[in-house]
């Protein structure tokens, strides 16, 4: 009887062990499914771009995430932030994987360069990896940059595929010979790891392999592991849209053409304002690329004689030469060699297009001034100048009044004060300036009956 309840007694003790030991191991077996980190990154490397991977990257190790996986389609980008982005999955304290995907996708130009720094390269069949040959930017167009851009780009691509054991010759042709592999090529050469049409593919074939980095040895187990995404901040997606070459200039002209509207139609204030906000957009976004002095210095003329087109009755003229002197400094400015070939072609039309638009608007605004002035001496009655107003802001002596419901620029003729709210009479006009004095009335009127406004 005593020996039955003790092994009764015992078998309970095994169970209880065996239950506890199994919680035991089960648990860090269940704590070890740590997340994946996914950021998409599609179209032209920008500074928005670098900001946000830099951020997206601190998100995941706050995280504890076992690997962070950039999803790319690029044809190229900016050349500061590629570095930029190359030196942050280089030193990165997380496994880097870089997949070109969906398939048609590539990894062109800088592309090629975010791809040789990963720690873990993999490409969706039917992609492209490489063209990465610097070029030079001039107003004859795109060609292949000096022979020390080049070598200090090989150099540097060669530096990085030896700290990540993939072949140094290969990633030198991506910028010497203009080298372009497709993913099955790139896999036979060794510049990528893996064939993976999509993430979850890739985290499948990953699932219990090591990466070695900086000294350090990180195990993934990556089958089902949770993934989590995230998406561009407002300040991101601002920074990432200005830093594109393209947008910028456009962004800048339509604060010159807002400027110039609303300096020609005074008094709405839309115009200037939006002008004003759009103009300081376009000189930021143009500050976040490479730039050249000589383009600078052009763009800073054509915005100078717009201003002066805005403030001086020049005809067009001031208008005209500063358009060509925008185009001139548009197609001199971006010296970025990581961009694409077809990327400048695109910019040239985008600067070509928008400048004509802006000198046609100026030709036309210049044409119905001439003729608004033709037809005063024609005696039309609508543009006639008007023979009274009142005084919107005082005229010290010159300021504006309103009459006939418009506002007009208009100078004391004596060149004394003339407070606001007080009724004003023509005494001549030149061109757009009304030259006026105080109304005079034939019989003697009270002084507030004289200052009262029109309705």
């Amino acid at each position: 009887m005593k020996k039955n309840i003790r092994l009764k007694i015992t078998i309970a003790v095994l169970l209880i062990l065996l239950i506890a030991s199994a919680a035991v191991y089960a648990s860090p077996a269940e704590a070890a499914v740590r997340p994946v980190h996914v950021v998409e990154l599609d179209g032209a490397i920008t500074a928005g771009q670098k900001n946000f991977l830099e951020r997206q990257v601190e998100i995941a190790l706050e995280a504890d995430a076992q690997l962070f996986v950039l999803v790319m389609n690029t044809p190229g980008g900016l050349v500061d932030a590629t570095l930029q982005i190359n030196e942050l999955f280089l030193n990165a304290e997380i496994p880097i994987a870089v997949l070109v995907a969906p398939s048609g996708a590539i990894a062109g130009s800088a592309g090629a360069f975010i791809i040789i720094s990963s720690d873990i390269a993999a490409m969706a069949p039917g992609t492209t990896v490489g063209a990465a040959q610097p070029i030079a930017i001039s107003p004859e167009g795109a060609s292949e940059a000096d022979e020390k851009t080049t070598i200090f780009y090989s150099t540097h691509l060669r530096s990085m595929a030896r700290e990540k054991d993939r072949p140094e010759d290969i990633a030198e042709r991506f910028v010497t010979e203009n080298l372009t592999l497709d993913a099955r090529e790139a896999l036979e050469v060794g510049i990528i790891e893996y064939l993976a049409a999509n993430v979850t593919e890739l985290l499948n074939t990953l699932d219990g392999t090591t990466i070695e980095k900086q000294g350090l040895t990180y195990s993934l187990e990556t089958a089902g592991a949770p993934l989590v995404y995230d998406d561009m901040t407002v300040s991101e997606r601002l920074q990432n849209w200005l830093s594109d070459p393209q947008i910028s200039f456009l962004v800048l002209m339509a604060g010159l053409l807002g400027l110039y509207l609303g300096f020609n139609a005074p008094g709405t204030f839309v115009p200037e304002v939006g002008g004003a906000i759009l103009l300081v957009l376009g000189i930021y976004g143009i500050g976040l690329f490479d730039i050249n002095t000589t383009g600078v210095v052009l763009l800073l003329l054509g915005l100078g004689l717009i201003a002066a087109e805005i403030f001086t009755s020049g005809f067009g003229v001031f208008g005209i030469g500063g358009a060509i002197s925008l185009v001139a400094g548009a197609v001199m400015l971006p010296t970025e060699p990581l961009m694409a070939r077809d990327w400048y072609a695109t910019f040239l039309v985008t600067v070509i297009g928008t400048v004509l638009g802006l000198v046609i608007i100026i030709l036309v605004i210049a044409q119905r001034v001439l003729h608004s002035r033709r037809t005063w001496t024609g005696g039309s009655s609508y543009f006639n100048p008007p023979e009274t107003g009142v005084t919107v802001k005082e005229l010290n002596p010159e300021g504006m009044i309103k009459a006939r419901g418009e506002l007009w620029r208009a100078v004391s003729e004596d060149g004394s004060t003339i407070p606001a709210q007080v009724e004003v009479e023509v005494v001549r006009a030149e061109t757009l300036m009304l030259y006026v004095r105080r109304r005079q009335y034939n019989n003697a009127a009270p002084e507030s009956e004289v200052n009262e406004p029109e309705s």
